[in-house]
């Protein structure tokens, strides 16, 4: 089925110092859409406990998905494309994203919300967000990475695209290009058959 008039959001996911920002805000601009960093969504109660190295429960979470699940329906309504940089490290996390596709199916996966992993080994995620808190650019400790990486989880049966976040930006960009021109026809219609890696 070919794309109407409704929207696409494009999650890049991954934990922490993967590049979400850095990946999400080059594909929004090459697209020529809008990037929402699901960080700038956190109340400061979150903040505050991920500055002290405390690591985020699903009751901290959820509110915030839910938030970020209304701000893509809102989009998708509008028949906007928007691209999200959120960890959605659990499936039931990235359910509730999906759930901002009104015509999606729970357990399904195909719908207007897609998935991009950005992964790369725990050494290199280590190395960047050192690198990162000694510039003092974000609030979240390298000493959280394992409790992130504890908790991703990716299903093969969800059709995420797994991309190595060790490239430079420009070839991951395109790469994502690529994987979404390849699906854009069948968005509504897709049937994942596991992860899709070039």
């Amino acid at each position: 089925m070919a794309i109407d008039r409704k929207g696409r959001a494009v999650v890049i996911m991954g934990v922490s110092g993967a590049g979400k920002t850095t990946i999400g805000d080059m594909l929004a601009k090459v697209l020529n859409c809008s990037f929402l960093d699901a960080d700038d969504f956190h109340p400061l109660s979150n903040k505050e406990k991920m500055r002290q190295g405390i690591p985020l429960s699903d009751e901290d979470r959820i509110p915030w998905l839910e938030m970020l699940r209304d701000v893509l329906k809102d989009k998708l309504e509008d028949g906007k494309t928007v691209i999200l940089g959120c960890s959605s490290l659990q499936k039931h996390y990235r359910e509730i994203l999906r759930s901002a596709d009104a015509d999606y199916v729970l357990g399904s996966y195909a719908g207007r919300v897609q998935f991009v992993l950005l992964d790369a080994q725990a050494n290199v995620l280590a190395a960047r967000l050192e690198k990162r808190a000694a510039e003092g650019k974000h609030f979240m400790p390298a000493a959280l990475l394992q409790s992130q990486l504890e908790l991703l989880n990716i299903d093969e049966g969800e059709g995420i695209f797994k991309v190595d976040a060790t490239l430079s930006p420009l070839v991951i960009v395109s790469k994502i290009q690529a994987f979404l021109h390849s699906n854009s026809d069948q968005i509504i219609d897709e049937q994942s058959t596991g992860n899709k890696d070039f």
